[in-house]
């Protein structure tokens, strides 16, 4: 499945793993991106921690993992093309993989974070 979280991150969990990135309501927000900033493999991180940073011409955020867990994997490609954030948010444009994952709390489905966007727009 797939959950959101409010600082506008998802995560696809699936067997004890959880794949992250920047939805694509926060990609359209931050305009053109043109840097991002990813942890090393093997780092840990805690539910709602930065992980790195995405740099666009608007402004820089902070990259916020909805869960924890220890990355075991990071999407290099980006640190490349970091036009693939605006193109492909939501598939091609992962940003880190985890494993031994938290729980997820406080996140939402799609259906509810729709609602939620619709309220901060």
């Amino acid at each position: 499945p797939v959950y959101y979280s409010k600082s506008h991150e998802w995560v696809s969990i699936e067997e004890g793993k959880a794949t992250v990135g920047i939805t694509h309501f926060a990609q359209e927000e931050l305009g053109e991106v043109v840097y991002i900033d990813l942890p090393e493999v093997g780092e840990t991180v805690e539910p709602n921690e930065t992980y790195g940073t995405v740099e666009s011409v608007k402004a820089t955020s902070s990259l916020i993992s909805p869960v924890g867990g220890t990355i075991a994997d990071v999407n290099e490609e980006l640190t490349e093309n970091s036009g693939l954030v605006n193109e492909s948010p939501e598939d091609k444009a992962w940003t880190i993989k985890l494993e031994g994952i938290t729980e997820p709390e406080g996140l939402m489905t799609r259906e509810e974070y729709e609602k939620y966007q619709a309220e901060v727009a």
